[in-house]
């Protein structure tokens, strides 16, 4: 009767939200499941997401700590920077990547929806979803009818832009010049040159200016690649991002294995090494060494003086605002900001537009003229406007006040002396198990998410996830919550850990930052996704002594199929 079931839901229509990373694993793996009808929905022209075609641009590169982005089915060439960077994988290679993979695999196999926009996500009585869309070039409007949805938008993929710099506000306040978000970057890219012109010095006052808003990758990103094509470019910020540098290439022992996961408190110390780094007053000392040691090194390698607003920073152990930078270049953000190429005002922020039209007034009074407002300020919640108030209440993803208790306080040594929450933090909750599932929707296995597990590997964790999901879908014996209300207990368990892990996480702006933040500790998460589907756990091996140190490689998840289909053979 099962496998009868089971068949049934292999035929019945399946519709992938997104063609990012998340998106197209998933595909993927659902096709390779036997799903027949497949459907995979997004607004850009072409496969990539975040990397399609159209969003990227020169100088754009991966933020990935592991400088891996990609599947065990195929290989990734290496970048042809990659000696000069340390292997670090530039957009164009992502976009590259991403379009070979579906050529390969998926078109002819699944049904595309490019350019097509989606909302209004709704479930009806008999449990069919129904998704309303537009072509947003012809502006046809139909309603898709799915039995399953994996939704693969991302958790914040929304340009998220303050009020106060938004388009409306420039135009309100006669601003001469040009607004736009991070994201725009690739195709305003002419436009921005062409009105910024080549700056030869401090005494040319005819060139103009580009301010940068923001102190994350992408902003450092942009004001790189401007400052390499000569033109002013002045980045505003509060506090930067920390990152990790080195002279040489950084081993593969300790960039690709478990040794920063073992270092990183997990909300269960599964091991000796980890319970005695994380409650002993001795490991303690030595992780917080290794951590302070990683974020000195990395500051010194570029010559970083002490008095730089470059060491206004996110701590590196209690943040996931984490760059890796890969090798020292002279092209990159901190070498331009050191010899002088990129202009930097911290710590501020930009306030609003001036009343003269020509520039920035910024909080700590002064005001910047620019020809060009680049808006590098961070991303939204994708959610909120594809479910409607009611929909969202009924699977329950939208953000709640908590409705479970939790006593626990892990009191890890190394969590001691945490810097202040955010007086917000404490109000939100999203009940997402496993970062994966609707807690309140468990028991109906006809939803789920894929791309809001915030790791450091997204290639490895997208695809184990993937098989997560479809092992879900397809009704096979996991190791899951009994019902929807252990379901949400067990995720705002982990919810609670987030913000004692991670005290200034996003979660009073973003839904989606409460559902998991395994950004060093992906390895553990991973391996409890494995150990859900009753498959091998802790695959890279090694012995007593030298298992942190195992380069963990996706060859070892290239056979998770035939192990879920063995197993469901030996469950049957």
């Amino acid at each position: 009767m099962a496998e009868h079931h089971r068949l049934k839901v292999l035929n019945e229509p399946i519709a992938v939200l997104g063609a990012g990373v998340a998106g197209l694993i998933n595909a993927q793996v659902l096709q390779r499941d036997g799903f027949t009808d497949i459907h995979v929905i997004t607004r850009d022209m072409s496969v990539g997401g975040v990397w399609c075609r159209d969003r990227i641009y020169p100088g754009l590169t991966i933020n990935n700590v592991h400088g891996e982005y990609r599947f065990s089915s195929l290989e990734m060439p290496p970048p042809a920077t990659s000696v000069e960077t340390g292997g670090h994988i530039t957009g164009v290679d992502m976009c590259n990547y991403m379009e070979s993979f579906a050529e390969k695999f998926l078109n002819g196999r699944v049904t595309f929806h490019f350019e097509t926009e989606f909302h209004n996500l709704r479930r009806d009585e008999a449990g069919t979803w129904h998704v309303k869309t537009e072509h947003l070039k012809s502006g046809r409007a139909e309603t898709l009818e799915f039995k399953r949805i994996v939704l693969c938008t991302g958790g914040c993929s929304n340009p998220k832009i303050p009020l106060a710099l938004s388009p409306a506000a420039a135009e309100r306040a006669r601003f001469r010049g040009m607004t736009l978000h991070s994201s725009q970057l690739g195709t305003k890219l002419d436009e921005i040159l062409s009105t910024v012109k080549p700056y030869s010095g401090t005494d040319d006052t005819t060139a103009g200016a580009v301010l940068v808003v923001g102190g994350g990758k992408s902003a450092q990103d942009i004001c790189a690649k401007l400052a390499i094509e000569g033109r002013r470019v002045i980045n505003v910020f509060e506090t930067t991002d920390t990152f990790l540098a080195s002279k040489a290439a950084i081993p593969d022992f300790i960039r690709k294995s478990r040794f920063l996961g073992l270092l990183s408190p997990h909300i269960e110390l599964r091991t000796r090494l980890e319970r005695f780094l994380h409650t002993t007053w001795l490991g303690s000392k030595i992780t917080h060494f290794i951590w302070n040691k990683l974020n000195e090194s990395s500051l010194d390698v570029y010559g970083i003086p002490k008095d730089s607003p470059l060491r206004l920073q996110h701590s590196l152990f209690w943040s996931i605002r984490v760059n890796d930078e890969g090798r020292v270049r002279s092209t990159s953000y901190h070498a331009l900001v050191n010899s002088g190429k990129i202009e930097v005002i911290a710590p501020t922020r930009a306030s609003s537009f001036s009343e003269d039209g020509k520039g920035i007034i910024l909080a700590n009074g002064k005001t910047v003229q620019a020809n060009v407002v680049i808006l590098a300020t961070g991303w939204q919640s994708s959610w909120s406007q594809i479910f409607d108030e009611e929909t969202a209440k009924e699977i329950g993803i939208g953000r709640h006040k908590s409705q479970v208790k939790i006593d626990e306080t892990w009191n890890y040594a190394t969590l001691a002396g945490s810097p202040p929450a955010h007086p917000d933090s404490e109000n939100w909750v999203t009940s997402i198990y496993r970062g994966i599932i609707p807690a309140k929707n468990i028991d109906q296995r006809d939803f789920a998410i894929g791309g809001a597990l915030f790791t450091g590997n997204n290639g490895y964790t997208s695809e184990v996830a993937a098989h997560w999901i479809s092992s879900y879908f397809q009704g096979d014996k996991m190791r899951l919550p009994s019902n929807a209300e252990d379901a949400i207990a067990q995720a705002e368990r982990k919810s609670a850990w987030i913000r004692t892990r991670f005290p200034d996480m996003l979660a009073w702006i973003n839904e989606s930052y409460s559902a998991t933040l395994d950004f060093w500790t992906w390895p553990q998460a991973v391996d409890e996704l494995l150990e859900d589907m009753y498959l091998l756990s802790v695959r890279s091996g090694g012995n007593w002594l030298t298992w942190p140190f195992q380069v963990i490689d996706l060859k070892e998840i290239s056979t998770l199929e035939e192990e879920r289909r063995v197993r469901r053979q030996q469950v049957v």
